[in-house]
């Protein structure tokens, strides 16, 4: 075979090559070999790195290659044949690579459940030790691609962000409403974790970015999950709650029913009934459209057939928490699911939000114009001085029992309202 004179290697082509190996292997102490800008050349024979030459042209001789003497007593001079395989190591530097992964499944602390979740982004390699990268990732390949990096050890880096992005969120309790705020940090976490892993194949780790973690939508479990969020964020934004949903969606079905003539005489009844119940109308079931039907009632006496006033015993019902929506009995104070204070209407019992001015269920005012009880939160009439819900003090004694304004010791009338002391 003939002896190769001139090795060299102009890649060709948009793919990125990180490693291309020459294809003849019979050279001589005369070959020149040519090593382009951020190119590097490596020489291998009997399974041993004879060297290593950076950009420029080199003569392959015992000079530059002392090794050539011990692999194949090879002397000064003439033109002595040897074989050895040359690879060219391409070190320029890539932020091209897009990655994704999927099925990651983590707890999230916002919503206390399980969350299916995606993420992609981009990153960049380069070749920073070529001998550790030959042996370690090349193999017995002609060249490595970008394609064959990726697809070779997808698994490992697939598992490692995967993990160390349910690691993050854990450790720091980032919520899913959250995470898009953290991308850019949680980038350079990964980036400082994953580094480690490409430098033992003899590349660094130039750059690494999230650009996007949702839900996983692929699957029918994530349908419903992107569902009930995007749910939940609309009843935020109405206010109302998903009792008050489910109760909207029986009352349209019902009503398209009747407006097709499928749901026949009963189906309008119905759909009446739960529309006049929006309203608060009684009737055949009225009032209906109340989320909070099953709520406790802290309204007036009831009164027995002969008129006279019963005693009132209170009751244990379950409520449906306003932060929530999880049931809990009437007579605890707080959620014991989430810990929201228990905030029940006065009128029907239904928990409210504690800055909500109305009830959600029956409308009644839940902030007086005397304010709230400083003990237990109760709405206070005005110019009281004492809570009528847990019976404490909420005025100083010297306070107009009309306005709540301070009374001075000497005055007999209050001289804000002129209500007699």
């Amino acid at each position: 075979m003939a002896i190769i004179d001139l090795v060299s290697w102009s890649p060709q082509g948009s793919k990125t090559i990180y490693a291309w190996r020459f294809p003849e292997t019979n050279l001589s102490t005369y070959t020149q070999l040519i090593v382009q800008e951020s190119q590097e050349a490596v020489l291998f024979s009997k399974g041993q790195i004879m060297g290593k030459f950076g950009q420029g042209k080199h003569t392959l001789n015992t000079e530059n290659l002392p090794i050539l003497r011990s692999l194949f007593g090879i002397p000064f001079g003439k033109k002595n044949p040897f074989t050895a395989e040359v690879w060219f190591v391409n070190k320029i530097q890539t932020f091209s690579i897009d990655w994704a992964v999927s099925k990651m499944p983590i707890h999230d602390p916002d919503y206390n459940t399980q969350l299916p979740l995606v993420a992609g982004g981009r990153y960049g390699l380069k070749v920073n030790e070529a001998e550790k990268f030959l042996v370690k990732a090349a193999g017995t390949k002609t060249e490595f691609t970008q394609d064959d990096l990726t697809s070779q050890f997808f698994g490992e880096f697939s598992t490692k962000t995967k993990s160390q992005i349910a690691q993050y969120v854990i450790k720091h309790r980032v919520g899913f409403k959250y995470l898009s705020a953290y991308l850019d940090e949680l980038s350079e976490y990964l980036k400082g974790v994953l580094n480690p892993f490409w430098g033992n194949l003899g590349l660094e780790l130039l750059q690494f970015s999230i650009t996007t973690i949702d839900i996983d939508k692929s699957t029918e479990e994530g349908k419903k999950v992107a569902e009930a969020i995007a749910t939940q964020a609309s009843m935020s934004i109405t206010g109302h709650t998903w009792q008050q949903e489910k109760m909207f969606d029986v009352a349209n079905n019902a009503v398209d029913g009747f407006g097709n003539g499928n749901g026949g005489l009963l189906g309008g009844l119905v759909a009446m009934n739960m529309m006049g119940g929006m309203g608060g109308g009684a009737g055949v079931g009225g009032g209906m459209m109340n989320p909070q039907y099953s709520q406790p009632s802290f309204g007036g006496n009831s009164r027995e057939a002969n008129g006279q006033p019963a005693q009132q015993e209170q009751q244990v019902k379950m409520v449906y928490c306003s932060n929530c929506s999880k049931k809990f009995p009437s007579t605890t104070r707080f959620c014991p699911h989430c810990g929201d204070p228990y905030n029940p209407c006065p009128k029907c019992g239904t928990d409210n939000d504690r800055h909500a001015k109305r009830c959600v269920s029956c409308g009644a005012p839940l902030q007086a114009e005397g304010g709230a009880c400083p003990h237990c939160n109760a709405p206070l009439a005005q110019g009281s001085t004492f809570c009528g819900s847990c019976g404490k003090q909420v005025q100083p004694g010297d306070a107009c029992n009309r306005c709540g304004a301070t009374l001075p010791p000497s005055v007999k009338f209050c001289p804000k309202c002129g209500n007699k002391r």
